[in-house]
């Protein structure tokens, strides 16, 4: 039997076999180049290695990190952690902690939609000027503040209080909150508010009503960074917190490693259990964090 022969449509051109073969080619290279997965593979272990080992030292004894310091442990040793789960002082540490964290997160997240809002749906002379000024506040670090901002809080009477350590927190996180928040609430449909005007509605009702619910993923996100960035602050609490009852788990950290300085596998244990759960929370909340830049990237 003869082979068939294609037959030409008019109007179409006929596929060429080149081309079908070159876009199954670029189709199957998809996934990326070995050399993309090798700088990621190097990327995960430079980020998880020290986590894996701190967490590992901490079922190690002292002898074994003496003997191996990379190894894994043999036996297994529970007694750091159960010593530090079992003192009052982790305790406290965390509870400061996630007060502090919780403050500055709600300041963040109230006051960052409520000035992002204006900034994206009011138009006003100066608007963009405005923003400038939240733009430029990203180029601020808290470390050339740090001497005045004592000086304002001691003053006020705000030095070991919690509201010493998340007011300034949340002020520095307030311009990273409105760049990622503005463009969000930008991307939202006019529609929405001119017929939420033709309801009846305010402004403020169109804010609270429809503009905040839809604006959940973006709220999530800063709301995620500001929390983590709190609870591993450690400068600004150095100067506010002098005092050991109002220490956070970062200074606690500290503390226990300068008191127990022989003891390596009873710091790795408590230097563990301070930044998993800070960890734990971030990888939870990482696909809302995307879907919320994600929602500022298309704005």
């Amino acid at each position: 039997m003869s082979a068939p022969t294609s037959v030409a449509v008019p109007g179409k051109a006929a596929p060429l076999a080149g081309t079908d073969r070159r876009r199954r080619r670029s189709n199957s290279f998809k996934g990326g180049s070995p050399l993309v997965y090798g700088a990621a593979l190097l990327v995960v272990v430079a980020t998880l290695g020290p986590v894996v080992y701190a967490v590992l030292g901490g079922f190690r004894s002292n002898a074994q990190l003496a003997a191996a310091p990379v190894s894994l442990p043999d036996p297994w040793v529970f007694t750091n952690y159960v010593n530090v789960l079992t003192s009052s002082d982790f305790w406290r540490y965390a509870f400061n902690s996630i007060v502090v964290a919780l403050v500055t997160t709600g300041i963040v997240v109230i006051f960052g939609v409520m000035a992002a809002y204006p900034l994206a749906r009011y138009r006003f002379k100066g608007r963009n000027t405005l923003f400038m000024v939240f733009v430029l506040g990203l180029l601020f670090p808290l470390t050339v503040a740090i001497i005045p901002l004592f000086l304002m809080l001691r003053d006020l009477n705000l030095t070991n209080t919690f509201w010493g350590v998340a007011l300034p927190q949340a002020a520095f996180a307030l311009p990273m909150t409105i760049v990622i928040l503005r463009p969000f609430l930008m991307a939202l449909p006019q529609e929405l508010e001119e017929a939420a005007m033709l309801d009846g509605a305010s402004r403020i009702g169109f804010f609270w009503r429809i503009l905040l619910p839809l604006s959940g993923p973006a709220m999530v996100t800063v709301g995620v960074l500001a929390f983590v960035a709190s609870w591993n602050a450690y400068l600004l609490p150095l100067l506010i917190l002098s005092d050991p009852a109002a220490r956070t788990l970062p200074l606690g950290v500290a503390s226990f490693s300068s008191e127990h300085a022989q003891d390596t596998a009873g710091i790795l244990a408590f230097t563990s259990l301070a930044m998993i759960p800070a960890l734990v929370f971030f990888l939870a909340m990482q696909k809302r964090i995307v879907n919320g830049l994600q929602g500022a990237v298309k704005g």
